[in-house]
């Protein structure tokens, strides 16, 4: 395992307003794919892997929160083909756009999801709905979003884990019927922190 290191931002995994949110990572867009690498990031791997068991190559997925693309990039090494991204950081989606693997990419508003429901089977949000990003209630809006039978995957890292909000969040979805757990694993998330992460994929009742 790689030597622990400092957190890659020191708010990183606190409570803030979302206006600070987009601060952080506008700043931190020019060097976001190679400080996640070199601290060993494994989310978005191991949620392309759980997507492989659970939807078609062409399925059609939106990479919601995209960031600068590296979710979107893994993707598509995974063998899926038709990507659209959206972010609300102007600097991480240009990077994003930029890459390639997009289809199509916008920018978001925060708090609005500008996109009709049942239009895409699958909604990846890898690292997104998560303590010091996307408050809980994004989970329930994006699940609103999905037709009977569409895919949410999602991580849950350690930090968000212990978080009550997020947790209970899960528990009102799943306890009110509107959507079923079809995986969930705990693995590591960011090797050279000692942190984990939950990858879930849930699908719309």
């Amino acid at each position: 395992m790689a030597e622990k290191k400092d957190p890659l931002r020191p708010d990183l995994w606190t409570p803030r307003p979302v206006e600070e949110t987009i601060a952080v990572y506008a700043n931190w867009a020019a060097t976001y794919d190679a400080d996640i690498t070199a601290r060993g990031y494994h989310t978005p791997a191991r949620i392309a892997a759980a997507l492989k068991t659970h939807a078609t190559p062409d399925t059609t997925i939106l990479d919601f929160g995209c960031g600068t693309g590296f979710s979107g990039q893994i993707l598509r090494e995974a063998g899926f083909g038709t990507l659209h991204g959206t972010d609300v950081t102007a600097e991480m989606l240009e990077k994003a756009t930029e890459r390639g693997v997009y289809a199509k990419t916008w920018l978001s508003q925060p708090g609005e999801l500008s996109f009709g429901r049942g239009a895409y089977p699958v909604i990846v949000a890898a690292g997104v709905v998560s303590l010091g990003a996307a408050p809980p209630e994004t989970l329930g809006a994006l699940v609103g979003k999905l037709n009977t039978g569409g895919l949410l995957a999602l991580s849950y890292n350690d930090p968000t884990l212990v978080d009550a909000r997020y947790a209970e969040t899960l528990s009102t979805e799943i306890g009110a019927g509107r959507a079923e757990v079809i995986f969930r694993e705990h693995g590591p998330h960011l090797d050279d922190m000692d942190m984990g992460s939950d990858i879930i994929i849930l699908r719309r009742r």
